[in-house]
């Protein structure tokens, strides 16, 4: 039987968590549609998105491809680190962005993901808010938030450290490679001064960003839903100078 041509709905916006999802499946080389979700409008928040994703934020999956037994099949999935190891399950046979179930380095990447969906995510973007969006100036909050994104940045960057000690390709975060664990981790740390802090501030942070900025899939995925026009933009859209 010929192999089933993926049949996948990606439904984002052009934030990181949005672009994490995107730059996967780009990687990855997997076929997918995209549906733009306006989150200024509370798109997210309509009942149809809620029947796909009940907590309202994106992004979110939909995938509809048939099973190796050729019959139809749908699996709808929210949560960006569920996504990724997703797709990475189904469709990353030759291990591109990830590593075979169970061996060290799969749990590995594992804690790296989890590490990022419940630190690097909501302090940065924590400090995206009180700095960018904030109605009211609150000094205490812009710096609790930077600070520990900063925190956030030197772990990342102790941990290329090692990973260069070991003797690590690139380095990476996990193993010789690339895997979802970097792509989870850059689609934040690519924002950086959106969120009033600088990577350039972290030497292997700063190179390992650029490497993965510099892969030909990275630029394709960062312009979905919308042309990622943000660095252009960062130095005129402060709104506490």
């Amino acid at each position: 039987m010929a192999p089933t041509q993926p049949d996948i709905v990606l439904y984002t916006s052009s934030t990181p968590n949005g672009q994490k999802l995107s730059m996967t499946l780009e990687e990855l080389e997997i076929p997918y549609r995209v549906e733009n979700i306006q989150i200024g409008k509370n798109v997210q928040k309509e009942d149809w998105f809620l029947k796909i994703n009940p907590n309202g934020r994106i992004p979110a999956l939909v995938d509809r491809t048939s099973g190796s037994d050729g019959k139809p099949r749908e699996k709808r999935i929210f949560e960006g680190a569920a996504m990724m190891l997703y797709l990475c399950e189904r469709y990353d046979k030759e291990h591109k962005l990830s590593f075979p179930y169970d061996s060290d380095v799969y749990w590995e990447v594992m804690e790296w993901l989890v590490w990022m969906q419940s630190g690097l995510g909501p302090m940065q973007g924590q400090a995206n808010y009180f700095f960018r969006y904030a109605p009211e100036k609150i000094d205490y909050a812009i710096k609790r938030y930077q600070t520990e994104t900063k925190r956030l940045y030197q772990v990342l960057e102790d941990r290329l450290a090692e990973q260069s000690k070991a003797g690590s390709k690139g380095p990476w975060l996990v193993g010789d490679k690339m895997t979802i664990a970097d792509l989870a981790c850059f689609s934040w740390v690519n924002w950086d001064v959106w969120a009033g802090v600088k990577v350039k501030a972290f030497k292997l942070l700063s190179h390992w960003a650029d490497r993965i900025n510099d892969r030909p899939a990275i630029p394709k995925g960062l312009d979905v839903s919308e042309p990622f026009e943000m660095k252009s933009k960062w130095q005129t859209k402060v709104r506490h100078p």
